[in-house]
């Protein structure tokens, strides 16, 4: 055991355990500066690249993605004043509409009154024409009743058409003056 114990005392005064020797040290380093070499000029660029590559498809994305929701906002306003213009459309149609009608509707009130008027005129013109054909129809037939009585009460003849005519005419006129003094009271 003494042997172990001397050995550990020589080998303790000369080096430290926890330092490792320079040439450890040297070869260490040579390997470690190679892979940070190839992590500087290769892997790290690479890195941000792939990086820079993901933001800017990730901020293209956000970019489309707003532009697609302004794009539907405008959309959406646009379509609001379509609609807004259609209902004024719509209601100016309806109120047009309703004034066309209404003119309409008096034009034909104006026509049927027109033609209501026109039928009455008419009326009253063939009544007057019946009139007095009834009139004339009933001058003669009065007439050559009155010649035949006054013909039986005179005990004779009327057959002057001269006569006859005057004395039916002074009759008839006797007669349309007592209906007017009848008329007139």
């Amino acid at each position: 055991m003494i042997s172990i114990s001397t050995a550990a005392e020589e080998g303790a005064s000369s080096t430290n355990p926890f330092i490792p020797a320079i040439y450890d040290i040297v070869w260490s380093i040579i390997p470690f500066a190679i892979i940070v070499a190839f992590f500087v000029f290769f892997v790290i660029p690479r890195f941000r690249s792939i990086l820079d590559d993901r933001a800017s498809v990730i901020e293209g994305g956000i970019a489309k993605a707003e532009s697609a929701q302004a794009e539907a906002a405008a959309a959406l306003e646009q379509y609001n004043a379509q609609l807004a213009e259609g209902r004024a459309e719509a209601a100016r149609i309806r109120e047009q509409a309703r004034v066309d009608g209404a003119a309409i509707l008096a034009e034909f009130k104006e026509n049927a009154a027109a033609e209501a008027a026109r039928i009455t005129a008419n009326a009253h013109v063939q009544i007057e024409a019946e009139r007095q054909a009834a009139i004339l129809s009933l001058r003669s037939e009065v007439g050559s009743l009155a010649i035949d009585l006054a013909s039986g009460v005179i005990g004779e003849s009327l057959a002057d058409d001269k006569k006859a005519s005057a004395v039916v005419d002074r009759f008839l006129a006797e007669l349309e003056a007592s209906e007017k003094v009848k008329a007139g009271k």
